[in-house]
């Protein structure tokens, strides 16, 4: 018998964790099923804008993550020559014009306040190696089946596992890039939808964080630096409440068999994609700050029409992956579970017209932040005549009109009940 207020999350990533508080926080109890055996620090930075970081206030996380987190007083971007095109100003600025704050933060730091919070939420349960990987619609809501291992237990060999069943009133798929409860709801529709498929961007993101003190002093100031140019671009700013630099290369990269996961990568591998021609020698000192890099191959998806059926739906990339050149994937994941809470508090008793109200709320505006991230990407990477247009324009606005153009994205706030 499915408790009727219990909602199972598969995936304990940014976005299931934080679904799972506010979930708890409206009323309900909560299960979490995570394949990874350990939730390690994983990824390097992120930044949570206004419409992100509203939503982890109003979860009380405020005073956790202050410890972590870097206001930054500016976005400076930069030709990759060097030269300053524009600034867009952020710190109390963007604090006042949305209600709450501009932040940057190790992803490792946001993962560990989350759990730190879900662990300590009596309706919250949390179960590492374990995998969500079938489930069935039942009479009073959804029955779940998956593997989970049991190597905490003397009795078991190190390799087995054993199979559980749980039920509840709703299943939510924040499982990732490699969802595979996206592939379990695509399998339950009666005809393909034939969209929202993964695709290669032939793109590379080269992530390094290194000490604040390997880098120049003016980098290690709270300002967001965007540099642009021919088929590469790179973001660097600080993070660790200053003590360390995140570090993101972006460049061109073909690939017939782009992996999906994390591969080491060297400063030999990225300088070539940042020559002495095009790219001052500040960015490529910056560069130089670290000897290793991970390398991941950038995947997006276009917008797809449906979610989810009946009890079951997706929550952040399993449900609209996109590009990180509007630096929104987290956000928009954080954005979700807010309003996923609102939807089911609304209507607890009617769970699958409440997780259809949830994707009807969300589709148009992650199916927005999709496109304007896929934009933004050609934009970064233009050469001559075009980077010139690109640069004219943006010089010949004022910084705060260059802020007022993210208003649409910056100023979303979850309906009154969630907050």
């Amino acid at each position: 018998m499915a408790s009727a207020r219990t909602v199972i999350i598969a995936g304990a990533g940014i976005g299931g964790l934080t679904a799972a508080l506010t979930l708890a926080r409206a009323g309900f109890d909560v299960e979490i099923f995570e394949e990874e055996p350990v939730l390690d620090e994983i990824g390097a930075g992120l930044q949570l804008s206004p419409n992100a970081s509203r939503v982890l206030l109003a979860l009380g996380l405020g005073e956790r993550l202050k410890p972590h987190v870097v206001a930054p007083s500016e976005v400076s971007i930069k030709s990759s020559a060097g030269k300053e095109i524009a600034r867009i100003p952020l710190g109390d600025l963007a604090a006042q014009r949305y209600g709450a704050p501009y932040w940057v933060i190790h992803r490792a730091d946001l993962q560990s306040v989350l759990i730190e919070a879900v662990r300590a939420s009596p309706n919250i349960r949390l179960a590492l190696n374990a995998q969500v990987n079938d489930f069935e619609r039942a009479a009073d809501g959804v029955k779940v089946q998956g593997w989970r291992d049991r190597t905490d237990f003397s009795d078991y060999e190190p390799t087995d596992g054993f199979a559980f069943e749980t039920r509840g009133i709703a299943l939510i798929g924040a499982d990732g890039l490699g969802s595979i409860m996206r592939y379990l709801v695509s399998r339950s529709f009666r005809r393909p939808t034939g969209d929202g498929e993964l695709i290669y961007s032939n793109r590379t993101a080269w992530r390094a964080t290194v000490p604040r003190d390997a880098v120049s002093a003016e980098f290690r100031e709270p300002v967001v630096h965007l540099w642009l140019g021919r088929k590469a671009h790179l973001v660097h700013y600080p993070i660790r409440d200053g003590a360390a630099i995140n570090i993101v290369a972006i460049t061109n990269f073909n690939r017939n068999n782009p992996e999906w996961s994390k591969i080491e990568g060297t400063l030999a591998q990225v300088l070539p994609h940042y020559p002495r021609a095009d790219w001052s020698e500040r960015a490529q000192k910056t560069l130089a700050a670290s000897e290793r890099w991970q390398r991941y191959q950038l995947f997006h998806r276009s917008p797809r029409r449906r979610w989810g059926l009946g009890p079951v739906t997706l929550l952040g990339d399993s449900a609209h992956l996109m590009l990180p050149y509007l630096a929104q994937g987290a956000a928009m994941a954080i954005e979700d579970a807010a309003v996923l809470a609102d939807c089911l508090s609304k209507t607890p008793d009617e769970p699958e017209q409440a997780l259809r109200r949830y994707e009807d709320e969300r589709r148009p505006r992650t199916a927005r932040v999709q496109r304007t991230a896929r934009r933004n990407g050609l934009i970064y990477h233009l050469g001559g005549r075009a980077a010139t247009a690109r640069d004219f324009v943006l010089r010949r606005m004022s910084g705060e009109k260059l802020l007022t153009r993210f208003d649409w994205l910056y100023d979303w706030r979850p309906t009154p009940d969630t907050e």
